[in-house]
């Protein structure tokens, strides 16, 4: 990867999936640094949140860092994929953990129906709530890929929901802060144009 491109910081909270979403930026002509150190996340023109697994163990890996109270404070635009989204929030039914606090609101468990497995995976429709420049290019009822077994609810911090079940936050943003359910990052050309969002509008 060359040192010339644009450099994007990924919190390095040990989830996987990260040579997947470091290509997505590659392609867009950004680098994507995986960082823990407080510095270079605060110095980072953008930084990303992403995340899979356990709420509890990844917010434990944030705390041993001392990112679970750099991270609120940030500045400049912070985008949270799947678990990162859930992280945003205030709390989560998963191992009953309390999280950043940054979007209001708990995050809840899917029920299981037989139409309804758990996890929730594959490609999903979002419907458009609000207006966002994280959304500029993507129509209304998009596709995107999904996998995880909890969901934010409906806030006015909500740009996006998609249904399971019931109606969950696809995505959402307060102030500087953005997130996705969804992996961008393996939803084809729309999800490289959220990221291409991400980089250079928000």
């Amino acid at each position: 990867m060359s040192a010339t491109l644009p450099e994007v910081v990924i919190v390095d909270g040990g989830g996987a999936n990260i040579a997947s979403l470091k290509l997505a930026l590659q392609r867009l002509g950004y680098a994507g640094r995986l960082s823990s150190d407080a510095a270079s996340i605060r110095a980072a023109a953008r930084v990303i949140l992403p995340g899979v697994g356990a709420a509890r163990a990844a917010m434990e890996r944030l705390k041993n860092a001392g990112l679970d109270t750099v991270i609120p404070e940030l500045r400049q635009p912070v985008l949270g994929i799947c678990l990162g989204l859930q992280l945003m929030f205030e709390s989560s039914e998963e191992d009953d953990v309390e999280c950043l606090g940054i979007l209001p609101g708990r995050v809840r468990h899917f029920t299981p129906a037989p139409d309804r497995p758990i996890p929730h995976m594959g490609w999903n429709q979002i419907t458009r709530q609000r207006e966002s420049p994280l959304l500029d290019g993507i129509p209304d009822g998009s596709y995107f890929y999904f996998v995880h077994s909890y969901a934010a609810e409906v806030s006015g911090h909500t740009l996006a929901t998609t249904d399971y079940g019931w109606p969950f936050t696809a995505v959402a943003a307060r102030d500087n802060f953005y997130a996705a359910q969804f992996h961008p990052e393996r939803s084809g050309p729309l999800g490289a144009r959220l990221l291409q969002n991400f980089l250079e509008r928000c």
